[in-house]
């Protein structure tokens, strides 16, 4: 099913989408100074062309650590991301989920568009897996913090 998912996905518009996060990416790669922007703006993009099956979660939620990307660092270059980039991509595919919505068929398509919508807002930090590994890192993450709050820590 996700395979069928991501085929008419990619046919029916999330082509376009992958290609803006690309040129994004593009454009941060320019100004050298953008390339961890850019880099993640590839990722994602990947990520765009193909969603089903696949999630972004923190790089915290997966490693149950801080890195670079999830701390203070991390908040200002997903800042930065929001004025110049983040804000427009996040315009772009609410404006395609309004475009899905309007059919009972585009519904999915739109949900995705608003994951991706809410991704593109903050990416620094985030990293793309399958949908049973984020579960899998939830159920870890859940089960830390109720053995921490059991032992009082």
């Amino acid at each position: 099913m996700r395979a069928i998912g991501n085929f008419l996905w990619f046919i029916l518009g999330g082509f376009l989408m992958g290609l803006a996060w690309w040129l994004a990416g593009l454009i941060a790669l320019v100004t050298i100074v953008g390339i961890p922007w850019a880099r993640a703006s590839f990722v994602i993009g990947q990520f765009s062309f193909f969603p089903f099956g696949k999630e972004a979660i923190s790089r915290k939620e997966l490693h149950q650590e801080d890195d670079i990307g999830t701390g203070t660092l991390g908040l200002l270059g997903n800042i930065v991301w929001f004025v110049f980039a983040g804000l427009w991509l996040a315009i772009g595919h609410l404006a395609s989920a309004v475009a899905c919505f309007v059919t009972i068929i585009g519904i999915p398509f739109a949900l995705q568009h608003l994951k991706l919508a809410g991704i593109a807002l903050a990416p620094i930090g985030k990293t793309i897996v399958t949908t049973e590994v984020a579960e899998a890192a939830r159920t870890a993450n859940a089960a830390t913090t109720v053995g921490a709050l059991r032992s009082g820590k």
